[in-house]
């Protein structure tokens, strides 16, 4: 197997890091049709880098780090750039932000604190992601095809709200499980 296509899935994931930018950009700029496709290549990048790793053997560490960082930096430069335009509701994108940077934190601390933590995604917390992206997703196609449909978007809001905090709540119980746990064993 040549090394270029055991490094494809980290070159798609790489690629969805510019796309998240360029993404922003677009909408930034009023182009939101362009935005759609970027946002539409991202979507099948972050599917198809997966797969190839799974099934064909091809995750590496690199791509454990930077897959999931991509993801961020797309949501988060969309959702800023949404909220900029008042299209997204800036306690939406803080509570997104939010709970990325208290999960972040919460590792850096029970790392410091040895707290025994285990670091898992949780089912939760890939519902969550995957209603923040449907989010962004639901709101430039409503911008590239015109669609005013305020209802619908109050519902993706709120239900992302919903399961954003549900999350980061799901993540706190973890973080002071693993706290109460490391001060059954000192004490």
């Amino acid at each position: 197997m040549s090394n270029t296509f055991r490094q494809f899935p980290n070159i798609l994931t790489g690629l969805r890091l510019l796309a998240a930018p360029l993404l922003a950009a677009l909408l930034l700029d009023g182009r939101p049709t362009a935005a759609l496709c970027v946002f539409a290549f991202a979507a099948a990048s972050d599917v198809a880098d997966g797969y190839l790793a799974k099934h064909y053997g091809l995750a590496t560490r690199t791509g454990r780090y930077l897959d999931p960082a991509a993801d961020k930096i797309l949501m988060l430069l969309s959702y800023i750039a949404l909220t900029v335009l008042h299209d997204a509701p800036l306690w939406l994108t803080a509570l997104v932000i939010g709970r990325d940077v208290m999960i972040v934190c919460g590792i850096l601390l029970a790392r410091v604190l040895e707290l025994p933590l285990r670091i898992a995604p949780l089912p939760i917390g890939k519902a969550s992601t995957a209603a923040q992206v449907a989010y962004v997703g639901i709101v430039v196609v409503m911008l590239a095809f015109g669609i005013d449909a305020p209802r619908l978007a109050r519902a993706a809001e709120l239900g992302v709200g919903a399961l954003t905090l549900a999350s980061g709540a799901s993540y706190a119980v973890l973080w002071f499980q693993a706290l109460a746990r490391r001060s059954r064993r000192v004490a």
